[in-house]
């Protein structure tokens, strides 16, 4: 446990057949954090028996999408902690990012309400260092109550804090080791190319729109929302290779070796690709829109 005279952080994980990702996720938390919870959402692997073994709390919620997940989590789990940690099983702590948790916990101004830390991705045993892929800052740390998600993101969600945010240096590692199996990433993905043609379907129609003002000298959320607009704006079928292109030559991409090849090939220009697809058929055709009922 963490000193009883020091910052209370609690860790929330969100799971589902997690029994390769979850040890490291767990082992990066042990001792310092106050409390870990384990949101399952029907595990059939060995993930609650590990949870359980590590000594965290493990709690059923059936999964929609990530933001009604996270703001269940949020907001029923019985969370006493002054902070939040919030990981996904495959990403977990370095010892430096720990001390700087820790630190910033414990003497941060009571107006800083969350922390966005840089996120290594590591894809297939690769660092994706380049393609404007690091650092990409991520709000994971946030004073307990202080949080809540936009449930209209469907899938590229962020969390809202009331207060002021920083950003912290130390890294947090993301490496999905199911993803080493070339069709898991693609099943996967499938997936998000309905989410993703339905959150922008969503906003060329004017159904939504998003909670936080899309800035580019603004938190990095802001940013990104910035580049989201500026996305939808270009032209379908045509910005894929557009930015194919300027991640895999402009911002260096090629330098991330034959597994960055593919990385940024897939997530940079076949995503993007499909999306456009499927977006253009929910155009067409307003029959063939969303079912959140057929990706649960």
């Amino acid at each position: 446990m963490s000193d009883p005279f020091g910052p209370s952080i609690a860790a929330v994980i969100l799971t589902k057949d997690e029994e390769g990702n979850l040890p490291e996720c767990l082992e990066s938390l042990r001792d310092w954090c106050r409390a870990i919870f384990v949101v399952d959402s029907g595990s059939t692997d060995r993930t609650l028996e590990i949870a359980r073994a590590c000594g965290a709390q493990t709690v059923f919620h059936s999964f929609q999408t990530h933001a009604k997940q996270w703001n269940w989590a949020l907001t029923s789990l019985p969370l006493q902690s002054d902070w939040v940690l919030a990981l996904d099983a495959d990403q977990r702590v370095t010892p430096e990012l720990k001390q700087e948790i820790l630190q910033a916990a414990g003497s941060g101004p009571a107006r800083i309400a969350g922390y966005y830390i840089p996120r290594k991705q590591i894809f297939r045993g690769r660092w994706i260092r380049h393609g404007g892929y690091w650092p990409k800052y991520l709000l994971k740390l946030f004073r307990t109550g202080s949080a809540r998600c936009d449930e209209q993101e469907l899938l590229d969600f962020r969390f809202y804090v009331d207060g002021e945010t920083r950003l912290l240096q130390s890294h947090l590692i993301e490496q999905n080791e199911k993803e080493r199996e070339i069709l898991f990433w693609l099943r996967k993905h499938l997936r998000f190319i309905e989410l993703l043609a339905h959150e922008e379907l969503s906003a060329r129609t004017g159904q939504r729109t998003w909670q936080a003002q899309p800035s580019l000298r603004g938190t990095p959320d802001q940013r990104v929302l910035w580049k989201k607009r500026l996305w939808y704006g270009l032209p379908l079928y045509i910005r894929p290779f557009l930015y194919f292109g300027y991640r895999y030559f402009l911002q260096l991409g090629f330098l991330d070796g034959r597994q960055g090849a593919l990385f940024h090939f897939l997530q940079g220009f076949w995503l993007r690709l499909m999306v456009d697809i499927r977006l253009g058929e929910m155009l067409r055709d307003p029959t063939t829109s969303f079912n959140e009922k057929k990706l649960s």
